[in-house]
């Protein structure tokens, strides 16, 4: 006997404004059961400490996660001068102090020495893996282990503030997939000669996505009380909040094919559009109607990468 899957049906992106002081996981499982969701993912993990931008994709938008992943994302962060801590955060252990002696011009040349591509460590209190562990599992255990150097790019790294009698510093950085910014706050310590530590950090933007769109879990267990005092399925109110899921995909090409062409490539079939399929990954559209990925088969014509099901009528 086939088991049923609990909870609704739904597809979209929910752009959900972490709180501070829970985990990207938690935050998720919250928010997939406040909209009573079968499936849900999210893209890209906040430390703990951190607030913001963490896309949650619903249903079927699970299938699309890795191009937010991947795009670009925009922080602001407001930084500690004269500690350095475990973690390169307030969540760690201090484990220097030093004197603070900067200028902000000396601050601002220091900033602008992070910009552009450059190789980066991650920090051994992140999530990624080694061996099947995350490295903040050896870490919290005291052991070293070794990571791979990524290429990162700063595309812009602004001095907002500098409170110099407190010795914090706030910057907005824009950077690529993969940037941790607690490891640019600990190098910009030390190229400043007094360590540093984050304090605060909050995503503003993952790729194109405004940061007004953003809802809290406050906002939506309000949403779920009006909804109950309004006598309606908290659907009503809750789903106007999600985003369409070809959102994630505004960077892709566009293929225009017919209802018919749709529904065949929806069953994995190759499809002959009559026009050339550019290289790489494609986002098909169905007379108006999102229904997956594509790319170029090698005889020239359209096959499926990504496909959704129940977009088109049969």
């Amino acid at each position: 006997m086939a088991r049923r899957s609990k909870g609704r049906a739904i597809d979209g992106i929910l752009l959900l404004n972490k709180p501070q002081g829970i985990s990207s996981n938690k935050a998720l499982q919250q928010a997939k059961g406040i909209y009573f969701a079968q499936k849900a993912g999210h893209t890209g993990a906040l430390d703990p400490l951190a607030t913001g931008m963490l896309p949650i994709c619903f249903g079927e938008a699970t299938k699309f996660t890795q191009f937010l992943l991947d795009t670009d994302k925009t922080y602001v962060v407001r930084a500690k001068l004269g500690e350095r801590t475990t973690t390169s955060d307030s969540d760690g252990e201090v484990v220097e102090t030093r004197e603070v002696s900067v200028t902000r011009e000396q601050l601002a040349e220091q900033i602008a020495s992070f910009l552009g591509e450059s190789d980066q460590y991650p920090s051994m209190y992140s999530a990624l893996k080694y061996q099947g562990q995350p490295l903040y599992k050896y870490a919290r255990e005291g052991i070293e282990v070794p990571r791979k150097c990524r290429k990162i790019n700063v595309f812009s790294l602004t001095l907002d503030e500098f409170d110099e009698a407190n010795n914090e510093v706030q910057m907005t950085a824009h950077v690529s997939k993969g940037t941790y910014i607690r490891t640019i706050v600990d190098d910009l310590g030390e190229k400043l000669g007094c360590g540093a530590h984050v304090i605060m950090l909050h995503r503003s933007a993952v790729g194109h996505y405004p940061s007004e769109k953003m809802v809290t879990l406050e906002q939506l267990e309000e949403k779920l009380q009006q909804a109950k005092a309004d006598d309606v399925a908290p659907s009503s109110y809750l789903d106007e909040l999600l985003l369409p899921m070809d959102t994630a995909l505004v960077d892709l090409p566009v293929i225009e094919i017919t209802q018919e062409q749709g529904v065949a490539f929806s069953h994995g079939q190759t499809v002959v559009i009559g026009k050339p399929v550019p290289d790489g990954v494609v986002k098909v559209m169905a007379d108006g109607v999102f229904i997956g990925t594509g790319e170029r088969h090698k005889d020239g014509h359209l096959k499926s990468k990504r496909g959704l099901s129940n977009q088109l009528p049969e």
